[in-house]
């Protein structure tokens, strides 16, 4: 039996966390921090990302880039090992939301979208997961959402890109786990972040969605900590292609 007391120990792993500089994607990168992991916060934001580190302290470390530009991703990787070595689990939480009626979409829209949401989590796996597989041991958590499974207003573009996460987790699962690379998704409900904001800025709105859920409220950061330490731990060494929705229970009604 596994020792309970060791399961969830990050400590002499490193990770790397895109978003990091905001939202659930910092408070991710906190929660590997505390659970012994040394971090890379990957975001566009120096400042942000300053404090993100200030925050961490020592196990922390930034790398400023654009993961969404596809041409730099293999040097954004290189960056990344050379702040604590290569990362056993990368956490994609960088994402954009653009709220744009089917009608109004445009081309561009749309690209940025699929180049952020689905594109970088694939293409930066990719280059990240040589160095897991020489190690035999690895971990990959994408952002799913509410709208992996449902269809909401404004959210053609996201919708599309976050029920394409729900099928590329499965395929990065069947192409990586047996290598000893897991890839899991985490699809949060309402939670209090930039990318929902116009949500909390309107109460009703934040009301109505708080009692559409099981538990009848909306996220807290705090609400990300367990489950993201489990899939990023020993903690989920059978667990690999599954979507965890951390939403209240939202999706369950």
């Amino acid at each position: 039996m596994a020792d309970p007391r060791t399961l969830f120990d990050l400590s002499g792993r490193v990770a790397c966390v895109t978003g990091a500089s905001s939202g659930l994607g910092r408070q991710a990168a906190k929660t590997l921090a505390d659970a012994g992991a040394c971090v890379v916060g990957l975001a566009r934001r120096t400042e942000a990302l300053a404090q993100m580190c200030d925050e961490i302290g020592e196990r922390a470390a930034a790398v400023v880039g654009d993961v969404a530009d596809r041409s730099g991703v293999a040097s954004l990787a290189k960056e990344v090992s050379s702040k604590f070595g290569a990362p056993d689990i990368l956490v994609h939480a960088a994402g954009i939301n653009t709220r744009e009626a089917a009608d109004d979409v445009t081309p561009e829209g749309w690209d940025t979208t699929l180049a952020l949401n689905l594109s970088a989590p694939f293409f930066l796996s990719q280059a990240m997961v040589p160095a897991m597989k020489e190690r035999g041991w690895g971990r990959i958590v994408n952002f799913a959402s509410l709208q992996t499974s449902r269809a909401f207003p404004g959210g053609v573009a996201y919708g599309a890109t976050k029920g394409g996460i729900g099928q590329l987790t499965r395929a990065m699962a069947e192409a990586w786990s047996p290598h000893g690379i897991n890839a899991n998704a985490i699809g949060p409900g309402f939670f209090p972040t930039e990318l929902t904001q116009a949500v909390f800025d309107d109460p009703e709105r934040a009301a109505r969605n708080a009692a559409q859920t099981c538990i009848r409220r909306n996220g807290q950061m705090e609400d990300i900590d367990g489950p993201i330490l489990f899939l990023c731990s020993k903690a989920s060494d059978y667990v690999t292609g599954q979507i965890l929705m951390v939403d209240g229970g939202f999706t369950a009604k």
